[in-house]
């Protein structure tokens, strides 16, 4: 048996079926279920928040990716001014650490080195959008003498850094950018700790499981088969789909047979492409570029965890700097003596220069008119990058109900609507799992009600269920 290009492209990221089929022969798509699962046994939660970046009209997706095509001189292009009068900035322009905190903070600061090259303190400065790349680009700018105005769509700050706090929280949680990687040389950690916000480190102990719940022995082979099919990639005329490097290069050719515990290799490849290398950049696996995408996981060995309100970060470099929220930016004009913002309620606003933070998402569906039109480069850039799709949901347990200390959770089984849970308890003391969707998975769950939405995520973790620790039944809705 074999695994085909029609296996991830039948599948989703909320389940890359393995269909167990000759090499020859195409099987026929199964529909995917259109009603929520049933409750789990799993217990009642004491509290629950969902992140929506798809439905967002100020994201419209979650994180920027290299689809079959695009490379990283698609992410240089945007980087270049236009005019002298517009500088773009957010973590799709990053050079290094494109769909990371700390991309978008190093693209802040690029974008207000190349303003300051270019203009005179005391102008006046527009920066749309009031993420971590905007917040660090006004700083810089403010503090360099020029009039800065940031001018947000949204009533807060923080772009896809939004914190949740509450008495049924013990620490501000996370519903977008969570985790900060490699801490001691992070220029985003040392801006944590200086202003107060706390963080704790995190391991990266993965424990994988079967619907039933038995244990999945560690392997290193899915992790050697999609290298070797990169580097077989590598050598192919034409930039190919990383189902299709897998599928072409032979390396999806491994055993259905399964284990017993009810385990094949073409499970673990399925499992570790899905929860290792597509949820992260919330993108298809015939979709991401076998060449260039290099999608960051989820938690890395190293990693800090943000407990401390990761959007204060944000607040701080705001303080003093005036910010235009709720004011959602239509049109951006170039003049010869400057730019012309005007906003969709129909006031307009004039600056010597304009720095745009806004998300790729935005960007690709012509949310901004620009007028001249942007040059053909930049479109074409614009239009070349990807915009992924992913969501998280965090739920508080009263007592756990598990009895593992691994912090990444997944299940080898394709079915799974999120097929990565991070166990916040080891490193918080906290009975607090964040579980990730993306792609067609989280398109697909955006539909559903809180109810549902918390029914998919509980019937997912069943397999980590030690039935010792809870009280038999069934749980019931979450209240509110």
């Amino acid at each position: 048996m074999s695994i085909t290009r029609r296996s991830f492209i039948v599948g989703s990221v909320s389940g890359l079926t393995m269909l167990a089929v000759a090499a020859c022969t195409e099987a026929e798509p199964q529909p995917t279920p259109s009603v929520p699962p049933t409750r789990s046994n799993i217990p009642q939660p004491s509290a629950f928040e969902r992140s929506n970046w798809g439905g967002d009209a100020f994201t419209l997706g979650a994180v920027s990716y290299l689809p079959v095509g695009a490379t990283p001189e698609h992410r240089t292009v945007l980087c270049e001014p236009v005019d002298g009068r517009i500088f773009f900035a957010g973590e799709h322009t990053a050079a290094v650490g494109a769909g990371t905190v700390q991309g978008a903070r190093a693209s802040g600061r690029r974008a207000a080195s190349d303003v300051l090259l270019r203009a005179e303190p005391g102008e006046r400065v527009a920066v749309v959008g009031a993420g971590l790349a905007g917040a660090t680009a006004a700083r810089i700018l403010t503090d360099a003498g020029f009039d800065v105005v940031v001018i947000e769509g949204r009533e807060r700050a923080g772009g896809r850094i939004r914190s949740v706090s509450g008495e049924e929280w013990p620490f501000p949680v996370e519903l977008g950018a969570a985790l900060v990687h490699d801490p001691r040389s992070n220029s985003v950690s040392m801006s944590l700790t200086d202003a107060g916000i706390e963080t704790v480190p995190i391991a990266a102990s993965v424990e994988r499981r079967t619907r039933a719940g038995a244990v999945v022995e560690p392997s290193e082979a899915p992790a050697d088969a999609l290298e070797s099919a990169r580097e077989w990639a590598a050598g192919q005329l034409s930039d190919l789909s990383i189902a299709d490097a897998i599928v072409e290069s032979g390396e999806g050719d491994v055993s259905q047979a399964a284990s017993p515990e009810g385990v094949s290799e073409a499970d673990l490849l399925e499992n570790y492409v899905l929860s290792d290398v597509v949820l992260a950049s919330g993108a298809d696996a015939d979709e991401l570029s076998s060449w260039f995408s290099e999608p960051v996981l989820a938690l890395r060995e190293g990693d800090s965890l943000v407990v401390g309100a990761f959007d204060d970060l944000v607040a701080g470099e705001l303080e003093g700097i005036d910010i235009l929220p709720s004011s959602t930016v239509s049109h951006i004009t170039t003049t010869e003596r400057g730019v012309s913002l005007r906003l969709a309620r129909g006031e307009s606003y004039s600056a010597e220069r304009v720095v745009v933070t806004v998300p790729l998402g935005v960007l690709k569906a012509g949310a901004i008119e620009f007028e001249p039109p942007l040059p053909f480069e930049h479109r074409g850039a614009i239009s070349a990058l990807g915009m992924g799709l992913h969501e998280r949901v965090v739920i508080r347990f009263d007592e756990p109900f598990w009895s593992t200390d691994a912090t990444r959770w997944s299940v080898v089984d394709g079915d799974s609507d999120f097929p990565l849970w991070i166990n916040l308890m080891p490193s918080t003391g906290e009975p607090i799992l964040v579980g990730l969707t993306g792609g067609e998975a989280a398109a697909r769950l955006a539909e559903y009600s809180d109810q549902e939405f918390l029914d998919a995520a509980l019937a997912s973790l069943e397999p980590f269920l030690d039935p010792s620790l809870v009280s038999p039944g069934p749980s019931d809705g979450v209240d509110g």
